[in-house]
């Protein structure tokens, strides 16, 4: 449910106004209204004398004695090291108004970090399958070399190449909030088995098994969409690193408020000491086995489901297997099955 928050009251139309210029403008008006409200920024609305008369909700939260009416915080106002402000002045009904946009310059020296260290690793992750694909190529041109076989192997590193890049894309649009993550609630176990079914070929080459169980009851609160994207990422990061032997169980299960979603294999597994760094972006436990997967799969299984209200966490260790479980809050209402 939309929170809304206070605008001051403009002259009523006048009663010769056409209706439907009416209905445009009070939907114009609510539109507006929205925007605001719904903004990530820190974003107030001010009349000409600097008195609040709305604010975004992340506003609301973060700037403490913002009260509606009252004059806006002196420090809204100004300039300085710690923050900057970017005001944007308009009239309408004849007075003047601003929107005020602030931002904390720490956010902008954190965003200019995290950017540079991102796009390090993106280069980073990309030269290791570009150098290979190179040398691949290189030996194809040499004499006694059988070129269908490595014309095969290079094959095999653009699609890794293209599967990285596909990754990296679809991360981007979930943490800009291009891709909806939640929206209703859907029965979670029909699609376990889909995308069991659909890697099941992958995994018998990989010599492992996958089996699903779970409560046909059981609804999470994602579109069907994401949940077939966490099902594959966990499915596919135990086919890429469990190792021959392995057996992969993909349960979604109703526990107490919660609704659990989960991977637990039976093979190699990784050292204590990794496991609350593997949702990381390109973090992998062994690094000589960087040559398989991207390295974004559980990063992009930990941001939809946090989107979604929910935690992820992994256990195991060594020898041991893994478990990546996934808790979501109990949807409310009916599943639809038929959201796509």
């Amino acid at each position: 449910m939309v929170k809304r928050f206070f605008f001051r009251r403009h002259k009523p139309a006048p009663a010769s106004t056409p209706k439907p210029e009416r209905e445009a403008a009070r939907l114009e008006a609510a539109r507006g209204r929205i925007l605001v409200e719904e903004s990530r920024e820190l974003v107030l609305v001010l009349d000409d004398e600097d008195r609040v008369l709305g604010a975004s909700r992340r506003a609301r939260e973060t700037i403490e004695g913002l009260e509606e009416g009252a004059p806006a915080p002196a420090s809204l106002l100004r300039e300085d090291d710690a923050q900057t402000t970017f005001a944007i002045p308009y009239e309408i009904g004849g007075r003047w108004e601003k929107l005020l946009y602030v931002r904390d310059a720490g956010d902008l020296a954190a965003y200019e970090e995290l950017r540079a260290g991102f796009t390090a690793a993106v280069s980073h992750e990309l030269r290791t399958p570009l150098a290979r694909l190179l040398a691949l190529l290189e030996t194809a041109l040499l004499v006694g070399e059988d070129p269908k076989e490595l014309i095969e192997q290079a094959r095999a590193e653009v699609g890794q190449i293209g599967e990285l890049i596909d990754d990296i894309l679809f991360l981007s649009e979930l943490e800009s909030g291009r891709e909806l993550v939640a929206l209703g609630s859907t029965h979670a176990l029909p699609l376990l088995v889909e995308v069991a079914e659909g890697l099941e070929e992958r995994a018998a080459r990989a010599g492992m098994t996958i089996a699903v169980e779970g409560d046909d009851d059981a609804a999470l609160p994602l579109r069907p969409r994401m949940i077939r994207v966490v099902a594959f990422n966990l499915a596919s990061n135990a086919i890429s690193y469990a190792g021959p032997g392995a057996h992969l169980t993909l349960s979604v299960l109703q526990e107490d408020d919660q609704v659990v979603l989960s991977a637990a294999d039976s093979g190699a597994g990784v050292d204590e000491v990794h496991l609350p760094r593997l949702f990381e972006r390109f973090y992998r436990a062994d690094r000589a086995r960087s040559s398989r997967g991207t390295g974004l799969g559980l990063a992009i299984v930990k941001h939809v489901v946090s989107s979604a209200g929910g935690t992820v966490e992994a256990s195991g260790g060594r020898g041991v297997g893994l478990t990546i479980r996934c808790a979501f809050p109990a949807a409310d209402g009916r599943a639809d099955p038929r959201r796509a």
